[in-house]
């Protein structure tokens, strides 16, 4: 790519986990925070990209100041200040079955509504990945409460077979997996790609000036439709095999590296 073409980029989209946050230290390595913060002194726009609803983003507080908005639940609801749109709910039947199988495979299951979100079986795995491993302290509502909302995400802590069997009996969802343990089943016209051209008609700037970054599967669709879209080196083979370019590790200053590499720093 061209100068020319770099200089054009005016919004960052980054995955939080595994991209701006280490999962060894749960924080955003320095060399991220100061590279976010010369883009933003540049013009550039920062935008977060997640598979989490926004009440489990919780470990941003570093760069809180530099975010300008927020792609939430694997691209079914868009958030810029108090304003959500983009929103794609998934269809009650579909969320049915998938809630079904939970309860008769005994499988745990993160439910996300529009406001609320509550749990399935919960469970020591759960307790071990999200509540630790994501350093998680969250009062999960009654499910009586949050399924007389909309559904955005439903998160089954299911297997490759167990996912691929129930993805069969879905009419209208899709389903991307960032963690071996568990898959979040969003409705089909959510993932972070089409979230991201939502974003890009609501901010008033084209896709082709876009640079976004991620690690896991869930970042496919973004990676592919940005103009320029980075691996993390610690990203998963088939994350790489799409990037236009692949960074060094979250942990070892890879959106600084990259940044610098498209002199948007």
């Amino acid at each position: 790519m061209s100068n020319s073409r770099v200089a054009m980029v005016k919004a960052l989209f980054f995955d939080i986990d595994g991209t701006l946050v280490s999962f060894n230290t749960h924080r955003i390595p320095d060399s991220t925070v100061e590279a976010l913060r010369q883009a933003k002194a540049n013009g550039v726009k920062v935008y977060i990209s997640t598979g989490r609803p926004k009440p489990f983003i919780n470990n941003l507080g570093q760069i809180a100041d530099l975010i300008d908005g927020y792609i939430t639940t694997t691209g079914a609801l868009c958030i810029v200040g108090d304003e959500a749109f983009g929103r794609f709910s998934i269809d009650p039947n579909d969320a049915k079955r998938v809630m079904d199988a939970c309860y008769e495979l005994g499988k745990s299951c993160v439910v996300v509504g529009t406001k609320h979100i509550s749990l399935i079986n919960d469970s020591a795995e759960l307790t071990r990945l999200f509540r630790e491993g994501l350093n998680l302290d969250y009062e999960f509502a009654p499910l009586d409460v949050t399924l007389k909302e909309p559904l955005l995400q439903l998160s089954p802590f299911f297997t490759h077979e167990e996912e691929v069997a129930l993805m069969g009996q879905l009419v209208s969802c899709v389903s991307s997996r960032w963690h071996p343990a568990f898959t979040d089943i969003t409705h089909r016209d959510a993932d972070k790609g089409k979230a991201m051209v939502a974003m890009c008609q609501h901010e008033g700037f084209d896709v082709a000036d876009t640079m976004a970054f991620g690690d896991g599967g869930n970042d496919i669709p973004i990676i592919q439709k940005a103009g320029i879209g980075v691996a993390m080196g610690n990203a998963v083979d088939m994350v790489k095999a799409v990037a236009d370019h692949v960074t060094s590790s979250v942990d070892d200053e890879g959106v600084s590296n990259a940044l610098r590499f498209f002199h948007v720093i």
